[in-house]
Parts: structure tokens; sequence; C-alpha cells
């Protein structure tokens, strides 16, 4: 397996800067793992779904994990603080190379102490209660036009803080869309997983890369519910990685923990029958897992008719529907 494989070129002006107003009249391409393609708008979802279906959604919120601060000497850094572990947070610092360990970090009123350097390239930061009240939601560097409000980064059933991005997937739903799903008989379900570094890290070897753990819960009440259902409609990858995380050793059963799992082409899918995702970067994680499940040759064939029909890419941009 090549990371060329998982290539593509797109031009800028596809990159979505805002998102679709509202919510979900974004597009939205339908792919049939047959190869069929259909195009179609986002609010249109529900004449896809039916009775005995379960579409589950990740619950996680995104926090203001984007620190603006300085060093005594007035040098200007910043911090993407990536994960808690044990009261102590692991963080990206720009620029790097100005950053000494016991040299302090002050953000705002607060003083945010340096105290490891790891191989992984990450920090190991003493940051005090109440300093992410300084911070801003972290966007995505292709997106350059700022949004008025924050809160559209976000879905409309976060509730669970952790995420430095948003769980992009879910962003097309409107309480309206959700009403009109549920009169299909279809049935709504909630995992957790807090996303990290991988979301935006590039991949070196596509073989050989390894996942920064991510914190996932899947609880009884959604086991009972895929065990049920017809159909489980992931809403974004990071359903796919929960809910395959708890298959991973034979039925599926409740999880709560860390996962690394890698999903490429080659992996045996034992939980999810159809997907709700957005369109990728090139050569990361997010483009293999789809490729996983649909097929390389159709999500590239995809992918190149939506970008001659203009969809937009990206966080902010449209949505497939790959069944």
């Amino acid at each position: 397996m090549r990371l060329e494989d998982f290539d593509y070129e797109l031009p800028k002006e596809l990159i979505a800067q805002k998102p679709a107003e509202p919510r979900d009249h974004s597009r939205l391409l339908v792919l049939h793992r047959d190869g069929g393609m259909e195009h179609r708008m986002f609010y249109e979802l529900p004449e896809y779904l039916g009775e005995g279906d379960v579409l589950v959604f990740n619950r996680s919120r995104v926090i203001p994990a984007r620190l603006r601060g300085y060093k005594e000497t007035g040098a200007k850094m910043e911090i993407l603080l990536i994960r808690e572990v044990g009261g102590k947070w692991e963080a990206l610092i720009r620029p790097s190379r100005k950053v000494r360990i016991g040299v302090p970090i002050r953000v705002g009123e607060y003083k945010i102490e340096v105290l490891e350097r790891k191989e992984s390239g990450l920090f190991v930061l003493e940051v005090p209660d109440g300093a992410l009240k300084e911070g801003e939601i972290p966007l995505p560097p292709y997106i350059r036009t700022k949004i008025e409000n924050p809160e559209r980064y976000q879905t409309i059933f976060a509730d669970r803080d952790g995420s430095i991005a948003s769980p992009t997937a879910g962003l097309h739903f409107t309480e309206n869309l959700i009403s009109r799903i549920k009169e299909k008989g279809v049935r709504i379900g909630f995992i957790t997983l807090h996303i990290s570094l991988d979301t935006f890290r590039p991949i070196k070897n596509a073989e050989s890369h390894k996942l920064y753990k991510e914190y996932c819960e899947v609880d009884e009440e959604i086991i009972r519910l895929i065990k049920g259902a017809k159909r489980v409609i992931c809403v974004g990858t990071t359903v796919v990685r929960a809910l395959e995380t708890c298959a991973l050793e034979g039925e599926p059963r409740p999880f709560f923990g860390f996962t690394e799992l890698f999903i490429k082409p080659g992996f045996e899918f034992k939980v999810t029958d159809a997907l709700i995702t957005n369109f990728h970067l090139p050569r990361t994680t997010l483009l293999m897992l789809v490729c996983a499940f649909a097929g390389r040759e159709k999500i590239m064939r995809a992918y190149e008719e939506a970008k001659k029909l203009g969809y937009r890419f990206y966080s902010f941009g449209d949505a497939m529907l790959i069944l």
C-alpha cells in the first residue's frame, strides 16, 4: 500500500471557507458500493433511511484549545492543547524552537509551565485551572475566513468537552432534519470520541503509521441499539472507529478507554453498514478509512466527480452518504 494511492489535487477554490446555511443545505453525494452515484441535497437524507435503521453520532464538543501567549522576552507563542493526561496537557507549541523547559508562557492572566519535550514533538504542560477561558476554537489551518459564531463549528448535540476538531459529518444536521429522520422509524444513538492530533497530522508511511490515542466511550445503551439494528449508519469516521473498536474481539461490547485503531484498506468491518462523511484531505487516515469502507477506486472516482461538479471540500464542505 502506497501513500501516493491516497493522494489527489484539489483547486483551492473548492476548499469551503464557511458552512452552508442552513446547516442541512449542503450538497450530498450518494455513493452506492456497487459504483453508482447520485447527487442530492443533505436535507433529502431521510429518503435513504428507514425503520430499523440506527443513526449514530459523536457527541464530543470542541474545546477552546488554541491559546495565544508570549514568553517573558515578549516573543509570541501559540499553544494547541491536544490531550489532558494525569492532570497535565500534551500540546503543540509554535514556534517550537523558541520553547525552553521551565520557561513559562503567559496566556492572559495565567502562566503555563513547560515541563517536558517528548520525542513525538509534543510538549507536556502544567495548565492552570481557568486558562482555557483565554482560548479559542482551533479551526483547521485551511479555513482562512473567521467565522462570526464559533458555535457553527460545533454539532447541535455536542455536550461532552474534549475534541480539538469538530466531528464534521455531524455539522449538517438540524433539529428539524433529525425530527424527520425519527419519523421514518430511525433510532438515534451517541458515542463519544474526542478528536485529537491525527485529524491534521500528515502520514509519512501508510504501512507503519500509528495513530495518536483518542479517548472514546461506547456505552451499554448504544450497544443494545446497534445489536438490534437493521442497519448501523455511522455519522463520521470517528463513529466508525469507536464502534469498530468495541467489536475488535468479536461481539460489540461497551468500551471506555483509548483507541488507536487505524482503519485502512483490508480492514474487516463488523458494525458499520453505511457511512455519512465529508470529503477528506489527501494522504490522511480519514481518506484511508473511507477507501477501506467503499473501495479506493470508487472513492477516488467519486472525488473526481465531486471536483468536476463543484462540491465543497473539507470541514465546512459538502457530504457523502456511502451505502
